[in-house]
């Protein structure tokens, strides 16, 4: 797949008019993606609560000011009602709508949550040589719910959800230890090996996302991921929830150096 190797100010745009529309993996290199969720400030503390008990799957970049939909933080001047590719909304814990605005469901007491995402450290894999087919095919990485329970914070409750890396078994220390480096962007892998040990039954049908083979030699490879918040979603049922559609993340101006631990 080609790599967009434009800045986001420069991408954003494209996004906004649906010049772009698929998943975001390959844009933006060097730069953080986030997941996203908004809620209203009701459920606020306790998504925010939610978050600093489960950084792994949750690592926090970014709070919105209720009502606004500007990043001023790690993007300013963007707009997340219109610079996600694709948007998720829930309804009482049930998936209502899929757009790619959300400038009609926006209201003035939303507060927007953004989240560290795998895309950081899979430019980390990629500079240390381990192959990524899911970039190489431009399809979207697979997610699947597991049985490893997040820690509750009021309202909200629910199953880790992570994404699957097929890697070659030469080379599995060192994914770890280049993604071990991104603690902001789910860190080092949360299993590696059998997917049974996460309640995983058929491995070539993700809950999220394309499912791109285990050949011979490669090990699959768990990391915790963004696309929790979604099925907390389905298990805690809040009233009304917006996030991204899996694989389609909000491009930041923030290098992904910036989340590196030394």
């Amino acid at each position: 797949m080609p790599i967009d190797t434009r800045h986001p100010r420069e991408i954003r745009p494209d996004i906004r008019s649906g010049k772009l529309a698929g998943v975001t993996a390959g844009l933006g290199p060097g730069f953080v993606q986030v997941n996203m969720a908004v809620l209203p400030r009701d459920d606020a503390y306790d998504f925010l609560l939610f978050c600093q008990r489960n950084p792994r799957p949750c690592p926090l970049i970014e709070v919105t000011d209720v009502g606004s939909p500007e990043p001023i933080g790690v993007a300013p001047g963007a707009d997340l009602r219109t610079d996600l590719p694709r948007y998720r909304i829930y309804k009482d814990g049930v998936l209502a709508d899929e757009v790619t605005d959300v400038k009609a469901f926006w209201r003035d007491d939303l507060v927007a949550f953004l989240l560290g995402c795998s895309f950081t450290f899979e430019w980390a894999l990629m500079d240390a040589g381990i192959p990524l087919r899911h970039v190489d095919r431009g399809c979207n990485v697979s997610m699947w719910k597991t049985n490893l329970a997040c820690r509750p914070a009021g309202r909200f409750h629910g199953p880790m959800v992570v994404s699957m890396r097929p890697i070659p078994y030469q080379m599995v220390a060192k994914a770890v230890t280049a993604s071990a480096r991104f603690p902001g962007a789910h860190g080092a892998p949360v299993h590696v090996g059998d997917p049974a040990h996460l309640g995983i039954k058929d491995i070539s049908k993700p809950d999220w996302g394309d499912f791109v083979g285990i050949e011979a030699g490669e090990v699959p490879m768990f990391w915790a991921c963004g696309v929790t918040p979604q099925a907390v979603a389905l298990a805690s049922k809040p009233a009304f929830m917006i996030t991204h559609s899996p694989g389609h993340m909000f491009i930041t101006d923030v290098p992904n150096s910036t989340l590196a631990a030394l």
